[in-house]
């Protein structure tokens, strides 16, 4: 009889509820237990776990690494996907690997090249992958001639931080001044060019009065901004530096689809394997003028990873496999998907915010995934948010 496969996913994305329904799902008909543990009581990853913890909070990277360790000695947890201080759990692989665990991340090494983006932008630039011209600024001056540069290119600047993940701190420059139209409708991710120079002033001008130095405030990177489609490939890549498997996601506008189409496939293959982006990651490539560019590298899985699925592909079981040692061979779509949107709809979460442990579940301080509807505890309606939902309330990435 084959075991079952244990696996963790830490303070993970809310869309990833279906990255841990495609492993129970998976065509081996394997057993899948899943662990999630999250800072917050309704993220849905919780309730959409076997077992769940909430995480203790201020831990340091060191602090932390000793947490997952002990957590997947007591969990008896066979792979583990690292989303938070990923790159100091890696760093621990023998570590994990002495506890029975197997790390579905890439080495440290990868996972350092794309923390910062102009590291990264150099590195990949130095192997033949076009990328965006770009400005690393840390003061007003050094910003606004960055975007006289671009603009005198006939480029729309944009900022974004040197260093994270998703769309956290993109914003796109603008001279018009702020005006009550700016305050109608959602949101913009437009922002006054002046008013981004007087922050960064008064930020240096209290450093300096603080300490008589000009301290960084800012780490942000300038560039044009990027044209649709945007491409994400996702990449499986054995720990030979072979690529397993490599599909595009294209977005442009609310419309979805995929493509095979090499001038996407190639150098996200050229940067997978160059550098060694073990396991799952993600490409992401945009245009500048007639051709595609590099936007951003993430040495995880993808939130829409699941999204896969449309072509004939589980490839978070295919990740699962390959980590265990049980390598799926490469991998080809048997087809492509029609193209499609993405809209919310509800999951179940937690009805209480302590854990509870399922009274068949030996391990201590867990909470099982609800079977069915969460029930109410009182009066009051059971709570429900959508995955994007649970993740704008929890100030997450999505």
């Amino acid at each position: 009889m084959v075991s079952r496969v244990r696996v963790w996913l830490n303070r993970t994305y809310a869309e990833n509820v279906f990255f841990m329904d495609q492993l129970r799902r998976n065509p081996s008909d394997r057993a899948v237990e899943i662990h999630a543990t999250h800072g917050d009581p309704d993220s849905p990853v919780l309730a959409a776990a076997d077992t769940a913890e909430l995480e203790p909070e201020g831990l340091s990277p060191a602090a932390y690494v000793e947490y997952a360790l002990a957590q997947c000695e007591r969990r008896g947890i066979d792979v583990f996907v690292p989303r938070l201080h990923q790159d100091a759990i890696v760093a621990h692989r023998a570590e994990f690997e002495a506890a029975g665990t197997a790390l579905l991340a890439p080495p440290p090494e990868a996972v350092a090249v794309f923390r910062d983006k102009v590291i990264a932008y150099e590195a990949v630039q130095a192997i033949g992958v076009p990328v965006p011209p770009w400005w690393r600024v840390r003061t007003a001056d050094e910003l606004l001639a960055a975007v006289e540069e671009l603009e005198g290119r006939g480029h729309r600047a944009c900022l974004k931080p040197a260093s994270g993940a998703g769309g956290t701190g993109f914003r796109v420059i603008t001279r018009d001044p702020f005006s009550l139209g700016r305050l109608n409708g959602f949101p913009s991710p437009y922002v006054t060019l002046d008013l981004v120079l007087d922050a960064m002033r008064r930020a240096e001008n209290q450093e300096k009065g603080e300490n008589g130095e000009n301290g960084a405030e800012v780490d942000w990177l300038v560039m044009p901004r990027l044209e649709q489609p945007e491409v994400s490939v996702d990449c499986l890549t054995g720990r030979d530096n072979r690529i397993r498997l490599a599909i595009g996601r294209t977005k442009n506008g609310r419309r979805r689809g995929f493509t095979l189409h090499e001038q996407w496939l190639e150098p996200a293959r050229r940067i997978a394997e160059g550098f060694g982006l073990h396991h799952l990651s993600n490409i992401q490539f945009r245009m500048l003028g007639e051709r595609p560019v590099l936007m951003d590298v993430n040495t995880r899985p993808a939130g829409g990873l699941h999204q896969l699925s449309l072509c004939g592909v589980n490839a978070p079981w295919a990740a699962v496999r390959l980590a265990l040692g049980d390598d799926p061979g490469e991998i080809e779509p048997p087809f492509l998907g029609q193209d499609y949107t993405v809209v919310s709809g509800p999951r179940p979460l937690r009805p209480v915010a302590l854990p509870h442990q399922r009274a068949d579940v030996p391990a201590l301080d867990a909470v099982p995934a609800p079977a069915g509807p969460v029930e109410p505890r009182t009066a009051a309606a059971p709570g429900r948010l959508s995955a994007s939902a649970a993740d704008a309330a929890a100030g997450a990435p999505a």
